[in-house]
């Protein structure tokens, strides 16, 4: 594999940690919980509060990247590029992108997630939560 495709690979596979997955193994076993940790050598994971098909809860729960076949995402993926393109609108030039954080930094000092703000203050920050609030009402409209 290519320097690039693996790293945007490795990338894509980093913005699903903290999030809800569900992974099936290679014995037909699935598994629902938070991607809580990936190590990239073996790909082997770690979910947290994690359920089998039964619905029997398992805190932690570590898989051997042999037996792994596949991790989807569940729900609804957040879109921080068009939260951003929004945002540039009001704030032009003044809007960059973490997405290995998975944060929005408007002005180099008010942070904003899929959460809202994290970090900022003041009437910028407000107009902020402004957009982003609007934002989050037309996502919940389809």
């Amino acid at each position: 594999m290519s320097s690039t495709a693996e790293r945007r690979f490795r990338e894509e596979l980093a913005l699903l940690l903290q999030k809800n997955v569900s992974v099936q193994t290679s014995s037909g076993k699935t598994y629902h919980g938070i991607l809580a940790g990936v190590e990239f050598e073996s790909f082997s994971i770690c979910l947290a509060n994690a359920k089998d098909e039964t619905g029997k809860n398992i805190p932690k729960l570590f898989l051997s990247g042999k037996s792994v076949l596949e991790i989807r995402g569940e729900g609804q993926s957040f879109d921080l590029k068009a939260l951003a393109e929004r945002l540039d609108r009001l704030f032009p030039k003044m809007v960059r992108i973490v997405e290995e954080a998975g944060v929005i930094i408007v002005m180099d000092k008010i942070r904003v997630s899929e959460k809202g703000i994290i970090e900022g203050s003041g009437p910028a920050a407000e107009r902020v939560q402004k957009v982003y609030t609007e934002f989050m009402g037309d996502r919940a409209k389809g």
